[in-house]
């Protein structure tokens, strides 16, 4: 709401002004018969199969890094060493 200051009286409401600097007295009867609407674009949608597909794959990883610690306790993890170094090598380059 817009306000102006009246002399001594202090702030009261102005009309509501249109563009054109004209005061309108109300608003039009059209404007009550609209109604607020809603629409979530696509990228909403993909965000929300996005963060369901996240949460199936986090399940999937958590299943894997279970197999994965049994294995190192019972002492049968064997991994592949050579994947291991070629993984090491960038960070070992990095640091030199």
């Amino acid at each position: 709401m817009v306000e102006r200051i009246t002399g001594n009286k202090g702030f009261g409401p102005l009309e509501q002004i249109n563009r054109t600097g004209k005061a309108s007295a109300e608003k039009k009867p059209d404007s009550a018969k609209n109604t607020d609407r809603v629409d979530f674009s696509s990228a909403l949608q993909d965000a929300t199969k996005v963060q369901t597909t996240s949460s199936t794959q986090d399940a999937a990883r958590a299943e894997k890094v279970q197999a994965l610690k049994a294995q190192i306790e019972n002492g049968t993890y064997k991994p592949d060493l050579e994947k291991v170094a070629s993984s090491l090598l960038p960070f070992i380059m990095k640091d030199s």
